[in-house]
């Protein structure tokens, strides 16, 4: 492990078997239950974390930072987003580098996927 760097991220959630769901279904994730209110995602992931239980969720428009994946494919990934009950919170716009949309997983919390 790297001293000082980025090494795990937590995320809330309301439900964390369809966190499980989503996540497995549209991003291959794998994850391990830790007792009924915490499940941690691998490296596949891109960073380790995890999925805590709350009533919350992380939103930017609360000040929450933005986790950002990247796809070769910005329609197909929106595809699968929406396929497994994601939504769309923000359409497709462009930015200096590529193209970018933002969903709410099924607890509410947000994310973005860009594409050059």
């Amino acid at each position: 492990m790297k001293q000082e760097t980025i090494n795990y991220v937590e995320f809330p959630a309301t439900d964390l078997s369809a966190t499980k769901q989503f996540f497995t279904q549209v991003f291959n994730w794998t994850f391990t239950d830790y007792g009924q209110e915490y499940i941690a995602f691998g490296p596949e992931a891109g960073l380790d974390g995890g999925f805590y239980q709350s009533d919350l969720n992380s939103k930017t428009q609360n000040g929450a930072a933005l986790i950002v994946f990247y796809s070769e494919s910005l329609p197909k990934t929106e595809q699968k987003v929406v396929a497994a009950g994601g939504t769309i919170c923000k359409d497709v716009f462009e930015f200096p580098g590529g193209k970018r949309f933002h969903f709410l997983d099924p607890n509410g919390n947000e994310f973005a996927v860009w594409s050059e």
